[in-house]
């Protein structure tokens, strides 16, 4: 059940996150995805995914990004400018202290350790979302995104494309996809129909059961017959005929 808003609550969220957040944006995607999805229920799982896209394919930092979809979704362009602030604040407030003590952090062997066993950390964050966005993907069902998830990660990891050419690659595959459906309606019926088989598969649908009560009533010599006391047709509630008047 979804929390009610309110602009302290989103800012206070956006900024709580980004103040524990250490490895870049990829880490930020899963909090940001159990605060506002499992948490607050302000952002549907499908629209979280969404805007992750949108804002991995735009310039900028990845964090900021989503944070500005994800405040202008909830609330227009207040939020956007409400969640912007927060995610920036946090890291410009840790820099700017940073900055005046940067020669004792450089050298200060134990920052150093400390920055190695966060890395081991933000790895685990980093394999943690890459494999809940895979398995999403794979429970859509689609053959043609299940391919270009496999296709993308070869070009990326074996064959070293520069990250650009692949994501440009699959947003053009997109924009076919959609044009195609467009051009031929009967592929967005089967996409429907192939999307919606798992759910229904060892289910009694809606209209069967209505046939089936249809059937049954069709069997039924009384199904038709009114209730004693009532006459057929215009007499119903006084009487049969000119008896009711």
């Amino acid at each position: 059940m979804a929390k009610r808003f309110s602009y302290l609550r989103l800012f206070t969220s956006t900024f709580y996150i980004s103040a524990f957040t250490f490895g870049g944006g990829y880490v930020i995607v899963p909090l940001l995805q159990k605060k506002f999805v499992d948490g607050l229920g302000w952002v549907e799982e499908e629209e979280m995914l969404n805007m992750i896209a949108i804002a991995q394919s735009s310039p900028g930092a990845i964090a900021i990004n989503t944070c500005i979809l994800l405040g202008y979704k909830v609330a227009g362009k207040l939020g956007a400018v409400i969640t912007v602030t927060a995610t920036t604040l946090p890291p410009l407030i840790t820099i700017t202290v940073i900055s005046f003590f940067y020669a004792e952090f450089r050298d200060n062997e134990v920052v150093a350790a400390v920055l190695r066993g966060m890395q081991a950390g933000v790895a685990a964050v980093i394999a943690d979302v890459v494999i809940g966005m895979g398995e999403k993907v794979a429970k859509g069902r689609d053959a043609i995104n299940l391919a270009t998830m496999v296709a993308a990660f070869a070009a990326t990891f074996f064959l070293k494309v520069n990250v650009i050419i692949v994501i440009l690659s699959c947003a053009a595959l997109g924009g076919v996809r959609y044009a195609l459906s467009r051009r031929f309606p009967s592929l967005r019926v089967r996409e429907a129909v192939k999307a919606a088989a798992p759910a229904a598969h060892g289910a009694l649908g809606p209209e069967t059961k209505t046939d089936a009560v249809a059937g049954s009533a069709s069997q039924d010599p009384t199904a038709d017959r009114p209730p004693e006391g009532l006459g057929g047709g215009p007499g119903i509630g006084g009487g049969e005929g000119e008896e009711g008047r």
